[in-house]
C-alpha cells in the first residue's frame, strides 16, 4: 500500500481536510505527488518558476496522479551583498532543508518533484530528497539570458569598484545595472546556481539533459512537464535517492564539477548533501579528483561566454561525453536506468542536434564552449585544496581564475576582522602590491560565512592589485569570484584557528602546486618552521575568543550549531 493511502488509514481527518482543501473524491485514493519548489518573487531565479510548477502538475496530472504544491522561498545572494544579509545566505540552506521535510513528512507523499534555481535553492532540495530518501526528480530553473554585449552579472561588481573610484560614469554604471538580468533563471555564468543546477545532474536526480537551459525556452516547460509524468514511474519503481546519490556518484559529480570549473560553494554543498545519507565527501576527495580532471568549459567567470552558452553546446550530457573516460557509467540515475544508457540514449534522439541549433545562431561552434581533454583550458580541474600552519584543516582556492604570477608568491600579512574593514581599505588605496588581504571572524561560527564579493572585485578590478594581492578568509566567496582569494580556512577564526594570530608584516607563503598556505615570517623577517610554531603558541595564549555575534534568531542557532567549513557547514 502506497505511504500516502497508510496515511489515510491511521488519520482518519486527512480525507476530511483534503476536500476541504479543494481535493475530489476520486483523488483521495490517487498516488500523491508533492511538488515542493523555490517559487517566489524574491528574485530572478524563483520569480519563474510558478511555469515549472504548472507545468509538473500537468503532468502528474496526465499519469493518474493527484499532485500538491508547496513553497519554501530562497533568498538572492546578490541582492544580499553589501550588508548582514548576505549572513542569512548559507544558514537559509538549512532552513529551506528543514521546512522541506517539516512538510513532507507532517503529511506523506508517494513520490516529489524539485524545483528549484539557485545557490542555497538547488542544495537544500537535494538535502531534502537526500534526507527524506523517498522517490523524487529534480527539475533544474534554468538559466538567464546575457544582456548586451555579452553582459552579465557577475560584471557588475567589477563596474561598481570602477564607478566607486570615478572609472565610469553614474550613467554607465546605471546603464549597466539595469541590463544586466533581461529574464528570469539563474544568473549567466558558472555561479553557485549554475553549478548546483549542473551537479543535480551530474548526481542522477535531474532528468539527462535539462540542466541550465535557457529560462525562457519552451523545452525547461516541457522538461518540467515530463518530471511530473515521470514521478509517477518512480512510485511505480520505488526508486530512492540513496540507489541513485551513491558514493560512485558523487565521485561523478564532483569530476563534472571539475571539467567545468564550478563554483567553490560546491565544497560546502557535496558534503553537506553526502551527510544526508551517511557518505563522507572530504576536501583531499575534491582536490584529488581535481588533480586529474582537466578543466575544459569556456564559460564565465573562468571562461568566456555567458553561462547560457552551456546547454547550447550539449550541457551536461556534453561535459561528461568528453570525460566519459573517467566516469563512472554503471550508476543508476532518476530514469531508472544507468548513466552510460541515458548518455546513449541522448546521443539517438537528437538532443545534441536540438541544443546545437541555438549555438548555431549565436555563430558560435560548439569546440569554443567545450574543449577535448586533449586540449583543455587547463590540465586540471578548477579547486585546490590548501593545508599549513595557517590552515590545518584546509582552505579552498579556485585556481583557474588565478594568474599564474600568484600561485607561488610570498605576502605580507593585512588583517581585517571584518569585510567592511576590509574593502574600505582596498577602495582607499591603503592596500599595496604584494599584500595578503586577511578578513576573519566571517566563517559558519562566526557570522554564518558569507561571500566576500566586493571586496574580491574590488582587488580583481584593479590592475595595480590584480596580480599582485591575495585575499584570505575563513568566510567564502561568490561563485563569480576572479583573481588570487583563497577561503573556507579552517579552523575558522572564532574558534582560534590559527588565522586569528595573524599580524601585521607576518609572511605568507602561498604555494598552489604544492597545495600548501603557510606563515613562514613575523615583521617582514623569515622564520624557521619551530620559531613560527613558537610565536604562535605564544600568540594564542593572549588570544581571547569572542563573544558570539549572534544570540538568538535563525542566525543565533546556526552559528551555534554550524560545523566546519571543510564538513559542509551543515548544523549538527
Amino acid at each position: 500500500m502506497l505511504i500516502s493511502q497508510q496515511i489515510r488509514n491511521k488519520a482518519p481527518e486527512m480525507d476530511s481536510l483534503r476536500l476541504g482543501a479543494g481535493w475530489k473524491i476520486d483523488e483521495l485514493s490517487k498516488p500523491q505527488i508533492v511538488i515542493e519548489s523555490t517559487f517566489g518573487h524574491s528574485h530572478p531565479g524563483s520569480a519563474g518558476l510558478d511555469v515549472l510548477v504548472d507545468a509538473a502538475y500537468e503532468g502528474v496530472i496526465n499519469k493518474g496522479g493527484k499532485p500538491a504544491k508547496y513553497f519554501v522561498t530562497d533568498m538572492c545572494d546578490g541582492q544580499a551583498q553589501g550588508h548582514d544579509g548576505m549572513n542569512y545566505s548559507l544558514p537559509s540552506r538549512e532552513y529551506i532543508t528543514n521546512m522541506i521535510e517539516i512538510q513532507v513528512r507532517a503529511t506523506p507523499f508517494d513520490a516529489g518533484i524539485f524545483i528549484a534555481s539557485c545557490d542555497k535553492g538547488v542544495p537544500a532540495h537535494l538535502k531534502a530528497i537526500a534526507r527524506l530518501d523517498m522517490p523524487a526528480v529534480v527539475v533544474t530553473g534554468g538559466i538567464m539570458k546575457a544582456g548586451p554585449n555579452m553582459l552579465t552579472l557577475e560584471q557588475i561588481g567589477m563596474y561598481s569598484a570602477k564607478y566607486q573610484k570615478k572609472e565610469i560614469s553614474k550613467e554607465q554604471f546605471t546603464e549597466l545595472k539595469h541590463n544586466a538580468c533581461p529574464s528570469c533563471g539563474a544568473c549567466s555564468f558558472m555561479g553557485t546556481a549554475a553549478t548546483m543546477q549542473v551537479m543535480a545532474e551530474a548526481l542522477g536526480m535531474a532528468m539527462p539533459g535539462t540542466a541550465l537551459m535557457a529560462a525562457t525556452a519552451e523545452e525547461l516547460v516541457e522538461a518540467a512537464k515530463n518530471a511530473g509524468e515521470h514521478a509517477l514511474k518512480l512510485v511505480e519503481m520505488n526508486l530512492k535517492p540513496s540507489q541513485i546519490m551513491t558514493m560512485k556518484a558523487f565521485e561523478n559529480a564532483i569530476m563534472v564539477h571539475a571539467a567545468i570549473a564550478g563554483s567553490s560553494n560546491t565544497l560546502l554543498h557535496i558534503p553537506a548533501i553526502a551527510h544526508e545519507l551517511g557518505l563522507e565527501i572530504t576536501p583531499d576527495m575534491f582536490d584529488e579528483i581535481h588533480r586529474r580532471i582537466p578543466f575544459i568549459l569556456n564559460i564565465r567567470p573562468s571562461g568566456f561566454y555567458p553561462g547560457e552558452y552551456f546547454w547550447y553546446a550539449g550541457g551536461t550530457p556534453a561535459v561528461m561525453e568528453a570525460i566519459k573516460e573517467y566516469l563512472h557509467l554503471d550508476v543508476l540515475t532518476v530514469t531508472g536506468k544507468t548513466l552510460g544508457e541515458n548518455l546513449e540514449e541522448l546521443k539517438r534522439n537528437g538532443y545534441y542536434e536540438r541544443c546545437n541549433r541555438y549555438l548555431e545562431k549565436k555563430v558560435v561552434k560548439k569546440e569554443d564552449i567545450i574543449k577535448s581533454v586533449e586540449a583543455p583550458i587547463q590540465k586540471q580541474g578548477a579547486v585546490a585544496i590548501l593545508k599549513g600552519n595557517l590552515a590545518p584543516e584546509g582552505a579552498v582556492v579556485k585556481h583557474s581564475a588565478v594568474s599564474k604570477k600568484m600561485h607561488q608568491v610570498v605576502l605580507k600579512a593585512r588583517p581585517f576582522d571584518s569585510e567592511e574593514e576590509a574593502l574600505n581599505a582596498v577602495l582607499s588605496g591603503a592596500i599595496k602590491p604584494g599584500e595578503a588581504v586577511f578578513i576573519r571572524y566571517e566563517g559558519p561560527k562566526g557570522s554564518g560565512m558569507p561571500e566576500m564579493f566586493y571586496t574580491t572585485e574590488a582587488i580583481a578590478s584593479d590592475p595595480l592589485l590584480s596580480e599582485s594581492v591575495a585575499l584570505i578568509t575563513d568566510g567564502r566567496f561568490s561563485g563569480a569570484t576572479r583573481g588570487p582569494a583563497i577561503g573556507h580556512v579552517s579552523p575558522e577564526a572564532s574558534e582560534g584557528g590559527p588565522i586569528a594570530l595573524v599580524e601585521e608584516g607576518d609572511l605568507i607563503k602561498i604555494d598552489i602546486p604544492a597545495r600548501s598556505l603557510d606563515i613562514i615570517g613575523v615583521k617582514e623577517e623569515e622564520k624557521t618552521v619551530e620559531e613560527i610554531a613558537a610565536i604562535l603558541e605564544e600568540r594564542r595564549k593572549n588570544w581571547n575568543k569572542p563573544k558570539p555575534k549572534y544570540t538568538k534568531g535563525t542566525l543565533g542557532i546556526y552559528t551555534r550549531l554550524a560545523v566546519s567549513p571543510m564538513k559542509g557547514g551543515y548544523m549538527e
